[in-house]
């Protein structure tokens, strides 16, 4: 009956232990590069001066940090607008829900060799996000700018086919969005994300031909969790972390280059 009784008490012993490293594991956060990375990774320094672990796990296209927290490999990501969230979901089936906002980020068309539009020549080379989504917003700056005409009604869903009108006959290279700032010497003109400029060191984000605008709350970006643990009051506490931490606000203009015309904080407004 004692022998019974200690192995109860071992096996007891051994769930608490189990149990305690659950409740101790680090919570597990997706980004990209640039601005939301550095800002997730000052947010996660300021989650353990209040006892919370969380470890930043970076990626380099905007599929695989879905597929990961799909596969429960990552708790939460934060990379993704709701437009773009909204699409994924209805295409691969996720159960994914918003569960915080966070930088409302714009966007623009670069060139390294033109300095107006006016110079832009029949069959230019113009680099656009390959994705569906980030795809129709790059095509609304192009219309914004008088360079293509979309269908009607298209709005932000608008892809290539859905192009009307092209005057200059521009020749369109489609490419992953964080990859876009390495293409912009290689085309003519390239839609860009100044984030991405920045960290690349490339050249000045603040030289766009034109701007798309901050207005568009359904371009901000969003922590996402999947719908079975979107309420996980780690979670909620770090998003609470990051909205309010002045040294993450402090880090997100300096990955703007101190520009505020490049982005705003979306939780704000």
């Amino acid at each position: 009956m004692k022998l019974h009784q200690k192995k109860l008490g071992a096996l007891a012993l051994v769930g608490l232990l189990l149990a305690q490293g659950a409740l101790a594991a680090a919570l597990k956060i997706g980004v990209t590069p640039g601005a939301y990375a550095d800002s997730v990774q000052v947010a996660a320094q300021e989650a353990k001066k209040q006892g919370l672990e969380v470890e930043v796990v970076e990626f380099s296209d905007w599929t695989t940090p879905n597929v990961a927290l799909a596969s429960k490999d990552l708790d939460a990501n934060y990379f993704q607008h709701q437009a773009f969230l909204d699409n994924v979901i209805k295409t691969q089936g996720y159960h994914f829900k918003p569960v915080g906002l966070g930088i409302l980020a714009n966007i623009g068309l670069y060139s390294s060799r033109i300095k107006q539009f006016s110079e832009l020549k029949t069959g230019a080379k113009v680099a656009i996000a390959s994705d569906p989504i980030n795809q129709g917003r790059g095509l609304l700056l192009l219309q914004k700018a008088g360079l293509v005409k979309l269908r009607d009604g298209v709005g932000a869903r608008g892809k290539l086919s859905d192009i009307v009108s092209n005057p200059r006959k521009l020749e369109f290279v489609e490419v992953e969005g964080p990859q876009l700032v390495r293409v912009v010497n290689d085309v003519d003109l390239a839609q860009g994300y100044p984030h991405f400029i920045v960290a690349a060191h490339a050249f000045d984000p603040g030289s766009a031909l034109i701007f798309s605008g901050k207005d568009d709350e359904q371009y901000a970006l969003r922590f996402v969790a999947r719908e079975d643990n979107a309420r996980d009051p780690r979670l909620l506490k770090f998003v609470q972390i990051y909205q309010s931490s002045p040294a993450v606000k402090a880090q997100i203009r300096k990955s703007y280059a101190n520009n505020d015309k490049l982005y705003s904080l979306a939780w704000q407004k």
